[in-house]
Formats: structure tokens, C-alpha cells, sequence
């Protein structure tokens, strides 16, 4: 990955971004089945990490933002070239 300065974007190869998409979806995956076969002892460990990372979200809200990273990672526009 190529990041150059705080205003630019980050720049990842294919091969990069079907890691990360690939561990995203893993992510989403695992939330979803804890979120379908744990109790309140899941809903507070993860508002316990949400609260540790700064993010106040609930399982579900987390869920929502792997899966919008997974659809910006899908649908984002190809790389410049700046030459």
C-alpha cells in the first residue's frame, strides 16, 4: 500500500485489496454468527471494544461498517495515474 500524505489516497494492488476484502468478509461473517448464537455476555464484549477502539457501536453497527468497507474496497474507482 501507498499512502504519500494525510490528503491523498491510499494506493493498493489487487492482490492487497482481496486480502483485505477477504478478511473483511471473514469479519462480517464471525460477527454475524456470534451476534446469531451469543447473549448480552457478546453485546457487552463488544461494546467493551468498541468503547476501547473510540467507537460506540453495537454488533450490528459494526457489521454495517465491515460491510461498507467491503462495498468501498468493491466499487472504488481505479487508481490515477499522476504522471
Amino acid at each position: 500500500m501507498t499512502l504519500r500524505r494525510d490528503y491523498q489516497d491510499a494506493v493498493l494492488t489487487c492482490e492487497e485489496i482481496t486480502l483485505i476484502r477477504r478478511a473483511l468478509a471473514t469479519c462480517s461473517q464471525v460477527l454475524t454468527w456470534a451476534e446469531q448464537h451469543s447473549g448480552p455476555q457478546f453485546q457487552a464484549a463488544v461494546a467493551e471494544a468498541s468503547k476501547a477502539a473510540g467507537l460506540s457501536r453495537s454488533p450490528s453497527g459494526l457489521g454495517y461498517d465491515v460491510n461498507l468497507a467491503i462495498d468501498y474496497l468493491d466499487f472504488a474507482p481505479a487508481a490515477r495515474n499522476t504522471r
